[in-house]
């Protein structure tokens, strides 16, 4: 199915329903929206661009965003969404990956510049007369026809080790994915808006879908990215405010809240995901927003898609579990199966670690030109995360750490999360990020890297003591290291990768 159907039949069905915002300028009703895409699409066949083809967009979030990825599925062509923080060098890489034939682009000569474009990559940058002609061109009546398992987007994963993959997501990955949403994450109604405050091009983008369907409305904030006080202030006059965001976006968000009074008024819903959300800071910002929150995981092998935390869950205090329930990620959305198996893929019973894989409609059909990952990723339908975690008996999955980070001390197993959340338990500590260190004697060894909160300056042998409360003592880090800051890719995920390249560096000087 071509997701451009949704948008053309709730254009016909709700065509004077407000669609497309700029902060809190209405630019178009869904009819308008349509039509900006059915024209988008008409230019790009007479381009000769059409199925099968791969058009990228590589611009950050505006309100032509929408427009031009549901032109490209007019025109039966497959998204490759890119985020436009990227380097030219790396967003270079992926367009010859992914075989791009056009890209929508902000800055053409930045990418000419890495000598990494072939001659045959077409660019269209917004405000040249092109990108204008484009929405004076005759409409499309109708979206190309697609069948279920065409490839619509191709979503490149975010590349926190190695090079980034292209996922194949077929249309009816991201319809699964978007009914999933109304069954197992939140209603939908035409009243309610998206607000896009992250990127695009990933998950809050993926969010689109379920929102078009619905006839609700979109929101491109001002700032065009996250700034907390432009949420604060515009959320009650928007109202009914959707969005998503990662686990560091809503701690900032909630401490925002705190320091300024602000409230929760226009937020309706905040569905977190993307990273660990340790339970001090979702406790934090209950404590500030209410129950606003849903906590979803998912890949973009399985787009927001493998479980969720309800809001139910997640607000409900006087659960005898709410606090061990609150450091779990869910349980099973109800397109897929979950299971935590061994190495050689046997489930395993409740409370055992393994890894994390899952099996459904919105698994993707396999990475792009990739069949060693493939081999290694899907194995009998079933698509293996790379994630650690256990099932309990009431089938909430609890998620330790990606495999590669475990830490393995003295042949005893380590998980970075938990170390994490004992630290977290100091006021004095504001983020933390475990990884393990080549050790001759251990192995490897715990290392911490600390944010001290403002003003504060803690003490190894008082975080020591905030670990030995919580953990056995041979999980307390042998060394920590205070920084300003964690480096973090554009989703707010800390890279890890980075960390332990900072050790290496350490120890060659």
């Amino acid at each position: 199915m071509n997701p451009a159907e949704w948008l053309a039949r709730t254009a016909r069905n709700r065509p004077e329903t407000p669609a497309l915002f700029h902060g809190e300028e209405k630019l178009a009703d869904y009819a308008g929206f349509n039509r900006k895409s059915a024209s988008i699409g008409a230019y790009l066949r007479e381009l000769g661009l059409g199925r099968g083809d791969r058009i990228a967009v590589v611009l950050p979030n505006c309100p032509e965003y929408l427009p031009v990825l549901y032109g490209i599925w007019y025109a039966g062509a497959t998204a490759v969404p890119i985020n436009a923080k990227l380097h030219a060098k790396e967003v270079a890489w992926i367009l010859e990956d992914a075989g791009a034939r056009l890209v929508f682009l902000q800055d053409a000569q930045a990418l000419v510049a890495t000598g990494s474009i072939r001659d045959d990559v077409d660019m269209i940058e917004p405000g040249s007369p092109r990108f204008t002609e484009m929405f004076d061109t005759p409409p499309l009546d109708w979206p190309e026809s697609l069948g279920p398992e065409q490839i619509v987007w191709l979503f490149y994963t975010s590349g926190t080790t190695g090079r980034p993959k292209g996922a194949m997501l077929s249309g009816a990955n991201l319809m699964a994915m978007s009914l999933s949403y109304l069954v197992d994450v939140d209603e939908v109604r035409p009243e309610d808006a998206a607000l896009y405050a992250t990127p695009m091009s990933h998950g809050a983008g993926l969010y689109n879908f379920v929102h078009v369907l619905r006839g609700a409305r979109h929101v491109i904030p001002r700032s065009g990215g996250f700034d907390p006080t432009e949420i604060l202030e515009t959320a009650p006059r928007i109202g009914n405010i959707s969005m998503f965001a990662a686990p560091t976006v809503v701690k900032r968000l909630a401490e925002v809240a705190r320091q300024t009074g602000a409230g929760s008024d226009g937020i309706k819903t905040i569905v977190y995901g993307g990273g660990p959300m340790y339970v001090a800071d979702i406790q934090q910002a209950l404590d500030v927003f209410g129950p606003k929150f849903v906590q979803i995981y998912g890949q973009g092998e399985s787009p927001m898609c493998i479980t969720a935390l309800s809001r139910a869950d997640i607000a409900d205090r006087g659960h005898p579990k709410w606090t061990k329930r609150l450091a779990s990620v869910g349980r099973a959305q109800s397109v897929v199966e979950v299971r935590v198996v061994d190495a050689e893929g046997r489930p395993l019973p409740a409370g055992e670690v393994g890894e994390v894989t899952v099996r459904g409609t919105s698994v993707m059909q396999g990475y792009l030109g990739n069949p060693e990952a493939n081999a290694k990723s899907l194995r009998d339908g079933w698509l293996w995360t790379g994630d650690l975690g256990q099932l309990d008996a009431d089938g909430y999955l609890y998620l330790h750490d990606r495999a590669k980070d475990l830490v393995i001390s003295g042949g005893s197993n380590i998980y970075p999360r938990e170390v994490e959340e004992a630290l977290l338990t100091h006021p004095g500590v504001q983020e933390v990020s475990v990884v393990g260190a080549p050790d001759p004697e251990w192995g490897e060894i715990v290392v911490a890297f600390v944010v001290a909160a403002e003003g504060t300056t803690p003490e190894p042998v008082a975080l020591d003591a905030a670990c030995s409360a919580e953990i056995a003592r041979f999980k307390k880090p042998k060394k920590y290291v205070f920084v300003d800051e964690l480096p973090k890719n554009n989703y707010g995920k800390v890279l890890k990768t980075e960390l332990r390249k900072q050790l290496q560096e350490q120890e060659v000087r």
